[in-house]
């Protein structure tokens, strides 16, 4: 029961983690990070310390320190759940792949992507595991994961293939998940100057999301800047130019 308890708690403190991490309050979450940690130790649950620790390795990534980001995603990596289940072990990956990109190691990257991958198809369907983690993790996830590091490296193509699967595959409730990855769908094909392409995708990204959530307002800024200086007086830039304008009143 007192694990029990210990576990819950660091459920709720990495819960608290991670929507600072995707709010962009690295302070907060930073502070979350210890407490959940600290909560996770006598709890003995491996699947909190696993999400606890993955979470770390993302906020250090987003904070433009992939040192310590893969340092901390190693800690998950590590433990005897991440051997144990290919679930995990592909989650781990996915995200040491995105620290790769950030740290512009292009063959590490793909190597942990590939890698990534390959757990993926190990995964033994029906076995029982913790909501936190089946409620988001599964192929379609796994391809928006892969967005993020494409993005980085400059590999639109591969971006963009894993952007029209995420989207194909993707659970009908997971809204935000989609228009981040719709978001940078539209700047993959943006950046191989499909421009008619990239503006219809981010058209489709919904207006509440784009108003509220703090990833999303960002990919949307990063590629109404880049279609500034790729296609300024084309034939899309007034479609673009209301779209924005609407988006952004609801800022």
């Amino acid at each position: 029961m007192r694990a029990n308890l210990y576990a819950t708690a660091a459920s709720f403190r990495s819960s608290a983690m991670w929507a600072a991490i995707d709010g962009r309050r690295f302070g907060d979450a930073r502070n979350h990070w210890r407490e959940a940690s600290q909560l996770a130790e006598p709890s003995g649950d491996q699947a909190i310390k696993f999400r606890i620790w993955s979470h770390a390795g993302t906020m250090f990534r987003h904070m433009g320190r992939p040192t310590e980001a893969a340092a901390a995603n190693d800690v998950a990596r590590s433990l005897g759940l991440a051997h144990r289940d290919p679930l995990f072990a592909s989650l781990g990956l996915a995200r040491h792949a995105a620290i790769h990109a950030a740290a512009y190691d292009k063959a590490a990257a793909r190597r942990s992507f590939d890698q990534a991958e390959n757990a993926m198809g190990r995964v033994a369907l029906g076995k029982v595991r913790p909501v936190s983690m089946t409620a988001f993790y599964d192929r379609a996830e796994l391809d928006s994961l892969a967005l993020s590091p494409y993005l980085s490296l400059g590999d639109w193509a591969t971006a963009e293939a894993h952007g029209h699967r995420c989207l194909a595959g993707l659970r009908p409730h997971m809204y935000r998940s989609r228009a981040i990855a719709t978001a940078r769908l539209a700047r993959a094909q943006l950046e191989q100057r499909e421009v008619a392409a990239a503006v219809a995708t981010a058209l489709q990204v919904p207006a509440d999301p784009a108003a509220s959530h703090p990833r999303v307002v960002g990919l949307l800024d990063a590629f109404g800047r880049r279609f500034a200086e790729i296609s300024p007086q084309g034939p899309h830039a007034g479609l673009w130019a209301e779209f924005s304008t609407t988006w952004q009143e609801t800022r």
